[in-house]
């Protein structure tokens, strides 16, 4: 016989728990309380069987629930790990993820992040392809909106999680100039149209600095067009000793290509990734790669996002700091 027993309502949950009914909206939102009342509330709550109603919260508040997230490519490994964590921290404050992929096409992007703002979101965050386009002030003024990775033109982002990338460049090129190699190719995914990314923008500074020839090419976060595009980089007698990648996808790629050519990593070509991705550790050899820990990425931008959604933003900006993982992608 089917299970009858009447919804368990807030108040419920407030008896069980010593709370107040607003008390335990918060907690549950993850909002205004301490981690430790939040876990004793949603402990409470599920032995309960209480379940907040979405279309009643929604009438209520005013807001869908929904968060939308604008990924820059989801054909980068890292950046897929990036919206599975976002989606499962924004599950775990009872919000959803409405996510969408710009498929590394500026335009795109700009037409997704308008659909998403007619669609009501609550908030979006994005991980940006063009952080200089005017878009940005205009969707800052119509929905809250968080950056990961780089600040958005006229810091009009109600919050940002940005990386200190003259940081992660300067690890990346410094442990290669260390290891003797002065010819470094660079392969990136920024096209011509958006060239005011700031991790591209250190890297001639920080060559400049070091002493350094580097080779700037564009290269698609997507396996096949990372592997042609490092194959035309290398398959010539005055190829670069070295490649930074600035994704580990882009990495994959250029070991695709050193296969086809012949070349042994690191032996005749040095290779360091960008983003830490779990799989890079078991490529033959490992790679090298700059880490910016997903996880913390994650907790940071959805607890931005929500305390911009509920009016009690604690700060607005985070910074992450990088961590170089040496591996034997680069040899000794």
């Amino acid at each position: 016989m089917a299970d009858k027993r009447k919804r368990a309502t807030i108040r419920e949950v407030a008896q069980a728990t010593g709370l107040s009914p607003a008390a335990v909206s918060y907690a549950l939102r993850g909002i205004q309380t301490s981690e430790e009342t939040q876990e004793r509330v949603r402990a409470a709550a599920e032995e309960l069987g209480y379940e907040a109603h979405p279309i009643a919260r929604a009438l209520a508040s005013g807001r869908t629930g929904m968060v939308g997230l604008l990924c820059g490519s989801l054909e980068d490994y890292w950046q897929q790990s990036l919206a599975t964590g976002i989606g499962r921290a924004l599950l775990a404050r009872d919000r959803y993820a409405l996510i969408v992929d710009a498929g590394g096409d500026p335009d795109r992007e700009r037409a997704l992040a308008r659909r998403l703002r007619d669609q009501r979101v609550d908030g979006l965050i994005v991980q940006p392809l063009d952080p200089a386009a005017g878009l940005w002030a205009e969707l800052a003024d119509a929905v809250p909106v968080v950056s990961i990775g780089d600040s958005l033109r006229g810091g009009r982002a109600q919050g940002e999680v940005v990386f200190d990338n003259r940081r992660g460049v300067t690890l990346a090129l410094e442990h290669l100039r260390d290891l003797g190699h002065g010819h470094i190719g660079v392969l990136t995914p920024t096209r011509a149209s958006t060239p005011d990314r700031p991790a591209d923008v250190h890297v001639h500074a920080e060559a400049l600095r070091l002493g350094l020839r580097v080779e700037v090419e564009v290269a698609p976060q997507a396996l096949d067009g990372a592997t042609a595009a490092a194959h035309a980089l290398l398959d010539r007698p005055d190829r670069p000793t070295a490649v930074f990648c600035f994704s580990d996808v882009i990495a994959y790629g250029v070991y695709a290509a050193t296969r086809a050519l012949g070349l042994a990593v690191p032996d005749d070509l040095a290779v360091c990734g960008y983003d830490a991705h779990p799989m890079s550790a078991l490529l033959t050899p490992p790679l090298t790669t700059v880490d910016w820990d997903i996880d913390g990425i994650v907790q940071a931008a959805v607890g931005l996002v929500v305390e911009v959604i509920e009016g009690t933003p604690a700060t607005r900006r985070v910074v992450r700091e990088p961590s170089l993982r040496a591996r034997a992608s680069t040899g000794r």
